[in-house]
Order: C-alpha cells, then sequence, then structure tokens
C-alpha cells in the first residue's frame, strides 16, 4: 500500500508518504513513537530485541489516521503488553527527535527510502501494582527480556546510532523523573 498525502509543516507544504501503513516523511524519516517507562523507584524498562544483544525502550512506527499518543499506547501494548489504564502519562517531547540508520541498515529497494526515524518520545510512570509486563502479547515479539534500570544505565546500551535521541529524550525528562517530589506527581 503506497499513499501520499500534502500536510503543512513550519508554513510550508510537506509531502508525507504512507508504505505499509507507516508514515514517511520526504525527507525520509519514517514518524514514530519512544517510549520511557518509569516505576515508582524512578527506574526505566529496558528490554532486549528479539534473538539480538541490542538493548533499548519499546519504540514503533505511527500507522496512517493515528496521533502519536495513539500510536504510543498502541506500541506499549504490543510491544510490552501493558494497558493505556497500567500507565500514566506524565510529559510528551517538546519536539521530534531524530536519528538516521546506519548506511547498511536502509533499505535502498524500498519507496520511498526510509533513511532514520523521526519520534516523539512519552514519559510514562507505571501505576497499576498489578501490571504484568507481557513480552508476548502479539504473535511477533519484539523482545524476549526486559529489566528495571537505573535511569541513565540506558545510554550504555542502546545501539550508537540511537544513542544521541535517548539522551535528548532522557535529558528533557530528567527534571521530572529525577525530581524530589516525583513519586507524588
Amino acid at each position: 500500500m503506497f499513499a501520499v498525502m500534502i500536510c503543512f509543516w513550519k508554513n510550508a507544504i510537506r509531502q508525507v508518504n504512507w508504505v505499509n501503513g507507516s508514515v514517511i516523511d520526504e525527507d525520509g524519516f519514517r514518524h514514530g513513537v519512544g517510549i520511557i517507562l518509569v516505576n515508582a523507584k524512578r527506574q526505566v524498562f529496558l528490554a532486549k530485541r528479539t534473538g539480538k544483544v541490542a538493548w533499548q525502550f519499546p519504540q514503533g512506527g505511527i500507522k496512517n489516521n493515528e496521533s502519536p499518543e495513539q500510536a504510543m499506547y498502541r506500541e506499549l501494548k504490543e510491544e510490552i503488553g501493558l494497558e493505556a489504564d497500567d500507565v500514566k502519562m506524565i510529559t510528551i517531547t517538546r519536539r521530534w527527535l531524530r536519528y538516521r540508520l546506519p548506511k547498511r541498515l536502509v533499505r535502498h529497494y524500498s519507496k520511498p527510502i526510509c533513511i532514520g526515524q523521526k519520534q516523539k518520545w512519552f514519559l510514562l510512570q507505571i501505576t497499576n501494582p498489578d501490571a504484568k509486563i507481557n513480552l508476548l502479547a502479539t504473535d511477533t515479539p519484539e523482545f524476549d527480556s526486559w529489566a528495571w534500570v537505573s535511569y541513565w544505565y540506558p545510554l550504555t546500551q542502546v545501539v550508537s546510532f540511537k544513542r544521541r535521541v535517548y539522551s535528548l529524550a532522557m535529558k528533557e525528562f530528567a527534571r521530572i523523573v529525577l525530581s524530589k517530589r516525583f513519586h507524588n506527581e
């Protein structure tokens, strides 16, 4: 499936393409969301990609006719089995954060070519004490292992091309998560 839509972006007309339900802008960036899930101990959820040694936060693409918030809740359910009622959305990054894929990962045969991701990041707090992480919530699990880790630890584990985006999102959210009032917010 391939569709084209013209939209307004910073006072300029931009072309947005949908490929297999995902949004790719005219610059080649796939629109997506990232999720930083934190518990009451200020630890963040980190998961290992299935069959790989790569660890990351839950993330995924925004589908046609889906808002970033809708995509975030869909990804939360698909990737780690949590429902909207299990979490509280605290905030979202002020701007879109982008990363480029390494050249070896760019699928040059795809049209339009996707050169990276452009993401809105969400800070969520797990609030349901009975909530259970379920990595098998879909037929094709993204992750095969997970852990609650200290706040800055993911920066040492994420693949290098995503590190800048992780750093930007985490620095923006640190003023909330690392504040003395966090558990009461």
